[in-house]
């Protein structure tokens, strides 16, 4: 049997953005495969959210293309890439918060691409009047991620209905991030 090595870490993504402290042999059997083969393809946890790090880091890059944030408004921008992050939001949401990625010299340069491409997005924002000049890039981007993966949580346990995930982040973000107009 060929396994889809893409299609066990979708299965493992998901299972472990709702547990995060699921067993190699729950992402075998989520996965419908054998530990055995599981093992074959990932040597242990460790490799295995490595690999899922890899297939995030991935996943967001093409949501960040896919977003065009060179174009048109900042927060016109900003929201097309929440339509585009919604689908990875959990996995996305798992990884923020799985330690053993931030440890040690091995950060993966994957995350710097995309903070720098987010940032890059608020300081544009910045930039043109959209968006308050006394948060930085580097804090807007943090707070994307805490909200994209706040969000995402709250949507799996049924807290937020799925089809307010992109208006619940923009809303809240953009609300705090919006340069008021003196009057």
């Amino acid at each position: 049997m060929t396994v889809d090595r893409d299609q066990v870490l979708r299965t493992a993504a998901a299972l472990l953005s709702r547990k995060a402290t699921a067993t190699m042999d729950e992402v075998a059997r989520a996965a419908g495969i054998g530990r055995a083969t599981l093992h074959r393809h990932f040597a242990g946890r460790d490799a295995l959210v490595r690999a899922l790090e890899d297939f995030g880091i991935q996943r967001f890059e093409a949501a960040l293309d896919a977003a065009r944030l060179d174009e048109g408004p900042a927060p016109d921008a900003l929201r097309r890439l929440l339509a585009e992050v919604e689908p990875a939001a959990g996995l996305l949401a798992f990884l923020v918060t799985e330690n053993q990625l931030f440890e040690g010299d091995q950060m993966n340069e994957g995350w710097a691409r995309l903070d720098a491409r987010v940032s890059a997005l608020f300081r544009r924002g910045q930039e043109q009047g959209d968006f308050r000049i006394d948060l930085t890039p580097a804090w807007l981007t943090e707070a994307l991620y805490g909200l994209i993966g706040t969000c995402a949580w709250a949507v799996q346990v049924g807290r937020v209905a799925a089809n307010d995930f992109q208006y619940m982040i923009v809303e809240l973000l953009l609300g705090g991030a919006r340069r008021s107009v003196e009057k």
